[in-house]
């Protein structure tokens, strides 16, 4: 053992992943979580198919994490989407490519792997220990709550892995937030990531339709086009094709007070087919018989219609179609980031040095949604969780040897 003592605030992936890089580097670790067990975000998202991780091509994939992208590649780069499949591989965790690009365990679950690992820690000397809530500053100091009264820990160095502000009731709460600001550390406002919105539905189509996926349909938005489906939900719309507009979505409604998911209803005719295709339609059949029988529409894809342009029966066929082509709907807001996958925010890239240590507290690092960084859904921000837990490990033992 080298002798440093150092001290893992937070354990989830990127908390787990740092404790593991400094305990085989011969550190004594001890890692301190909130709740009573480990990981339960990591569990909660890998309870219908975790995505540990996406097969596309790393220059690709290294792009997907927005503004901050740059600064996360060189984790990236140590910890690739190949790295992520070995080392899971070598905890018994064998994994497979879905159609979508995204890998998954073969046993479409968390939890063996998470078991597996916690067994793996505990064997390289690594302290767990639950219960063990981080309530701030105690000079040089941190001071923590747990069942056998308050804690007082001086570790050589230390990783913050706390979380970012989605899901709070898994841990992330974010009520490390002010300790930092008193500390003069810039933190970039939490905001909803991978989102749904809020749509003003009629009570009518609420009822009725509330649950009902629309299947193979195409969205466009700042961030581009996607094909997939999405849910009607209770109060607007949500869905992994929602989630990857989420972002672009959410900044137009800050910066200009509205914004809209445009829906292709009929992505596989072109708006000249389906208006020639409409226009054969006999006039005196029922609106929905001709959406039916001229451009596949029925059902939710129909009701929507009728929900967002009341008066789409009346058009001519050309504007029907290109309504079926391009139809908007209206957002109000993301939903509460309490109830989101992810969130945006965190602590300020300029606050962080390149191993991932606070400028402005040496020998204190940070890793995982603490930054302020955000991916869509499919593997991207597990993967950049293990990689900056991993860099921020590295970072620790690089700061330690040059003492």
């Amino acid at each position: 053992m080298s002798g440093h003592e150092i001290a893992i605030i937070g354990g989830g992936p990127a908390g787990l992943m740092a404790a593991e890089v400094l305990a085989e580097a011969g550190n004594r670790v001890t890692v301190y979580e909130a709740m009573p067990t480990f990981g339960r975000k990591f569990l909660l998202a890998g309870k219908s198919g975790l995505n540990i991780t996406h097969s596309e091509d790393f220059s690709r994939f290294c792009t997907r994490f927005g503004i901050a992208s740059e600064r996360l590649r060189p984790a990236l780069h140590t910890f690739a989407p190949d790295g992520v499949r070995r080392w899971a591989a070598d905890l018994g965790t064998e994994t497979f490519v879905g159609s979508s690009g995204r890998v998954f365990p073969t046993a479409m679950k968390a939890s063996p792997l998470l078991r597996a690992w916690l067994r793996r820690l505990e064997s390289l000397g690594v302290r767990l220990m639950t219960r063990h809530r981080w309530i701030g500053f105690e000079g040089d100091s941190f001071l923590f709550d747990t069942p056998a009264g308050r804690l007082s820990v001086q570790p050589d160095a230390a990783a913050l892995a706390l979380g970012g502000a989605s899901w709070p009731r898994l841990g992330s709460d974010a009520a490390w937030v002010p300790w930092l600001q008193a500390k003069g550390i810039e933190i970039s406002p939490f905001r909803p990531a991978n989102c749904g919105f809020d749509v003003a539905w009629s009570d009518l189509f609420r009822e009725r339709f509330a649950g009902a996926p629309l299947k193979s349909v195409a969205t466009t938005s700042p961030a581009g086009t996607f094909q997939g489906e999405f849910v009607v939900s209770s109060h607007g719309i949500e869905g992994s094709l929602v989630y990857a507009h989420s972002a672009a979505l959410r900044d137009a409604l800050e910066k200009k007070g509205e914004a809209a998911l445009v829906v292709d209803l009929a992505p596989g005719r072109s708006e000249k087919r389906l208006a020639k295709d409409i226009t054969r339609q006999d006039g005196k059949a029922s609106f929905a018989n001709r959406l039916r029988k001229g451009a596949g529409i029925e059902g939710v894809k129909a009701a929507l219609l009728r929900e967002l342009v009341p008066d789409a029966s009346r058009f001519p066929p050309q504007q029907l179609a290109r309504l079926i082509k391009a139809l908007p709907i209206p957002l109000l807001r993301p939903r509460p980031i309490e109830e989101v996958i992810s969130s945006a925010g965190g602590i300020a890239w300029r606050e962080i040095d390149d191993r991932f240590m606070l400028k402005r507290m040496p020998g204190l690092f940070a890793c995982g949604e603490m930054l302020d960084w955000e991916a869509p859904t499919g593997g991207y921000l597990l993967t950049a969780c293990f990689a900056t837990g991993r860099a921020a490990a590295q970072g620790v033992t690089e700061w330690l040897a040059a003492r």
